[in-house]
């Protein structure tokens, strides 16, 4: 089932995922309110407002890239546009003042992704941002008929069962769920508390629980708001502590109701679900400042018929930890349904002159994406949108670590190699064939176990050869046999990655896993 699934979701982008998650539950709502199944809304109003975001939000992304001399993201524009849908609708599209109002929340969500920034990345969810500074410029003009960000579409019994299956598809995708679940934990517990002591007896806990499901956009803040990854801290636990101080700012009107009579509210703002998210982004921020980097390409270079490294160079020293990954736009004609966006792992060490090398796997049918960055000449430039990931080694040197790699899978311990730190590593690599064994030179003198189909003309000092068709834990097993003393780290396809996972987990101290789905 894991292999499955990853195997589906690895065939788009996160962004385009994104975008096909909330096209559906636009299509599941449209449908219902237009068979009343969800009643007393307008289908052609909604459809009108959905338009009017559609539109704002692509034309103004679009202009804003001009202004900034960038070339903007188009689809992150139709995702904003998607999201605002589900704070603001319904709204009667009879109105004109709605449908100026609703367009301009799109044009701030996205104004707020080039103003609202750190060198180079937004530090707001866009359509948090635009939701709150709508509300925000009706105050200031005075407005009487306002609009509000309701959340009603976003929170709909109808629909919940498929914003669950949804966000969870979304979660999964992004390796997010225990983010996800310290959110829905914590808010779900505080909202539960509060309406069990304003019910008392008359109302029954199941009742409780369905209002708080039905009622308050819990599920889908945590998948589609609180996941989007240029607003979280790059390390795991930096997330968990934002989540947790979402969730609770986010139930801070029921809470507060416990020990004082005063509105909930923070100064003049009231406290609002997109302001709770607003609020965790500026926590995300505080943690780690979020840059995004100018990578200038120096080199280019072909190590085996499928396998390239690229080497860049950055403005300014790049700070990562050996392991982590750096996600890179390429914008290009011809973008296929894998996006203009991919993340990889930093196969180098870190460097204070700047440079920064990534490999990757070209077949001979390729994405887009692959092809255009192959395509890129030294002192041509992409955007870095960010740095993070947690598949980082033990701070203890001493700690005695099993390295295994699935082909492309072996990047992020080239960088942990070859950081020069003295560690006790065994590195067990599972190549498709002899021909596809990249980077020999540079883990000569590493203690390396090649499991490969055939054996290749030479092997360097320290590696010694098995004949597999692929990797397995009882492979793995025999070839080390003090496996029961390491730490395992297992990186490369998900499908090698849920094969040898279970029987590692019985076998070794501690395992930790890196997938590379989607590349």
């Amino acid at each position: 089932m894991r292999d499955l699934l990853d195997r589906q979701l690895g065939r788009v982008t996160m962004y385009r995922l994104m975008t096909l998650s909330l096209l559906l539950l636009v299509a599941i709502y449209t449908a219902f309110t237009a068979t009343g199944v969800i009643e007393g809304l307008s289908t052609g109003d909604n459809l009108v407002c959905l338009v009017v975001l559609l539109v704002a939000s692509y034309a103004s992304n679009r202009l804003l890239g001009l202004a900034w001399r960038v070339r903007p993201h188009s689809e992150s524009a139709v995702i904003t546009s998607l999201l605002l849908f589900f704070l603001f609708v319904p709204l009667p599209s009879t109105d004109t003042g709605n449908l100026v109002w609703l367009a301009l929340a799109a044009v701030l969500a996205n104004a707020s992704k080039y103003v609202l920034a750190w060198r180079g990345r937004h530090v707001l969810n866009p359509a948090a941002a635009g939701a709150f500074l709508v509300v925000v410029g009706q105050d200031l003009v005075g407005r009487e008929e306002r609009i509000n960000a309701i959340w009603q579409t976003a929170a709909t019994e109808r629909l919940f069962p498929f914003v669950v299956v949804l966000a969870l598809l979304v979660l999964w995708r992004t390796r997010r769920l225990d983010v996800a679940a310290v959110f829905v934990v914590i808010a779900a517990v505080l909202v539960v508390s509060r309406l069990v002591d304003i019910a008392g007896p008359d109302q029954s806990f199941v009742d409780v629980l369905r209002t708080t499901a039905y009622s308050y956009p819990i599920v889908f803040l945590a998948g589609f708001m609180l996941s989007e990854p240029l607003t979280l801290p790059p390390r795991r636990r930096q997330q968990l502590v934002v989540a947790g101080v979402t969730a609770i700012v986010f139930a801070y009107p029921m809470w507060i109701g416990w020990f004082t009579d005063t509105p909930p509210s923070l100064g003049v703002f009231a406290i609002t679900p997109e302001l709770s998210i607003l609020i965790g982004n500026l926590v995300a921020f505080a943690f780690a400042r979020r840059r995004g980097l100018v990578l200038e390409l120096e080199q280019s270079r072909q190590l085996t018929p499928e396998t390239h490294e690229l080497t860049f160079r950055s403005r300014r020293p790049v700070r990562f930890v050996p392991g982590q990954y750096v996600e890179l736009t390429v914008p290009h004609a011809g973008t296929d349904s894998r996006g203009s966006r991919r993340t990889f792992s930093i196969a180098s060490p870190p460097d204070p002159s700047g440079r920064m090398s990534v490999a990757l796997r070209v077949p001979e049918h390729s994405s887009s994406f692959k092809r255009a960055l192959l395509d890129l000449e030294p002192g041509q430039r992409v955007q870095g949108t960010g740095i993070g990931g947690n598949f980082v080694l033990p701070p203890d040197p001493s700690v005695p670590v099993l390295l295994v790699a699935g082909g492309i899978g072996v990047t992020p311990f080239l960088s942990q190699l070859r950081d020069g730190s003295s560690r006790d590593a065994v590195l067990v690599y599972g190549a498709s064939s002899p021909d596809e064994v990249p980077f020999t030179e540079d883990l000569a003198g590493t203690r390396v176990v090649l499991v490969c189909p055939g054996r290749p003309a030479t092997l360097p000092d320290g590696w010694s050869y098995v004949q597999a068709p692929f990797l397995s834990a009882e492979i793995i097993a025999d070839a080390v046999p003090d496996l029961g003393t390491r730490t395992a780290y297992v990186s490369g396809p998900p499908a090698m990655v849920n094969a040898v996972r279970p029987g590692l987990a019985k076998r070794c101290r501690h395992l930790r896993t890196d997938y590379f789905t989607g590349y």
